[in-house]
């Protein structure tokens, strides 16, 4: 079976692939009975393969779907996906449909074990952030026989449909927009690589440019974990403490942005003209600081609300025909923090 023919699989494409009964199959897949140690794990191997989810409410509705659309995203912490959330929730709000959040943390195997369990309950489509997968999970997507909107990133190849911005062409505009002001000793400061994959692809599109015109990272910092307003402050005093040279420092999210911001305000360095600073999400929050971060806008609203839309689209009967790869175009806001030339 392809993927393309959009058909969940069943027991009995276990069956086959493991060469054993349905009954077996089930027994394994259910924990019961007495089956031998080489049986089940042959079986779990073949299910795990396939990317075959149990069926937890076979039987109990006719069209073995239920109007729950799972959402998967990393983080609820992240300010950024509560806005996509709201864009997703403005178009299923009047509609049969309601949407499920699942939380990964970055972690792909904590990812494998949330779309299991919310694949298990059959629901009518899943938007999950991210391209990156596991092998076990793009299984699972891949043969979920339903709408599958993968949001946030067009920087690859989707297992269905896509929704995002291109992350490296966000580093890239944003490097030219520093190149042109005429900052030359650049840090850089981020999350911890490479599961943050988004955050990746807009350095490697940042240090793309600054290359071709002949300019390195002098500096970098990664943390994971603890409030970023308190690590952007942290990694900002130790960086200039470092590479006092350093003229501009390129954040990878807004909020340890804004903690560098507040520590050089306070030391009371002179923005932008002695040090430039930029962000990324423009996450409106940061709108009742002194100074407006420069920043770019990664669109999350619309991608909440396009993913949705697509999904509705898909679930018609007979299906709308609709853009199924939708890459849409954040601008820079240069705030108070980027000179303009």
């Amino acid at each position: 079976m392809t993927a393309d023919n959009k058909r969940p699989l069943t027991l009995r494409d276990v069956s086959e692939a493991s060469g054993v009964s349905e009954m077996t199959v089930s027994r394994v897949l259910r924990n019961r009975g007495d089956v031998s140690e080489a049986t089940r794990e042959k079986v779990l191997a073949a299910s795990k393969e396939l990317g075959y989810v149990p069926n937890k409410i076979a039987g109990a509705l006719a069209s073995n779907r239920v109007n729950l659309v799972a959402v998967i995203i990393p983080s609820l912490s992240n300010m950024v996906f509560p806005e996509v959330l709201t864009g997703i929730n403005q178009v299923l709000e009047d509609t049969a449909l309601q949407p499920v959040v699942g939380v990964t943390d970055y972690m792909p195997e904590k990812e494998e074990r949330v779309l299991y369990e919310m694949l298990s309950w059959r629901p009518s489509g899943v938007i999950i952030a991210g391209l990156e997968h596991s092998d076990a999970s793009k299984a699972m997507l891949e043969a979920a026989g339903i709408p599958v909107i993968e949001i946030m990133d067009t920087d690859g190849k989707p297992v269905d449909a896509m929704v995002g911005i291109s992350h490296r062409r966000a580093g890239r505009e944003m490097a030219r927009a520093i190149v042109k002001a005429g900052y030359r000793h650049i840090g850089f400061m981020g999350t911890k690589m490479p599961l943050d994959h988004r955050a990746r692809k807009r350095f490697e599109g940042f240090t793309e440019v600054l290359a071709k015109n002949g300019i390195e990272i002098e500096d970098r910092e990664f943390y994971s974990g603890g409030s970023a307003l308190a690590k952007g402050r942290e990694m900002t005093q130790a960086m200039l403490e470092r590479s006092p040279e350093l003229d501009f420092l390129y954040y990878s999210n807004d909020m340890i942005g804004a903690g560098g911001l507040l520590y050089l305000l306070e030391k009371g360095v002179d923005i932008p003209g002695q040090i430039g600073l930029a962000g990324f999400n423009g996450v409106e929050l940061l709108q009742g600081l002194p100074r407006q971060l420069a920043t770019m806008d990664a669109c999350r609203l619309e991608v909440g609300r396009k993913a949705a839309e697509i999904i509705l689209a898909r679930l018609e009967e007979p299906p709308e025909d609709v853009e199924t790869q939708v890459t849409l175009t954040p601008k820079i806001s240069f705030g108070d923090t980027l000179k303009r030339r």
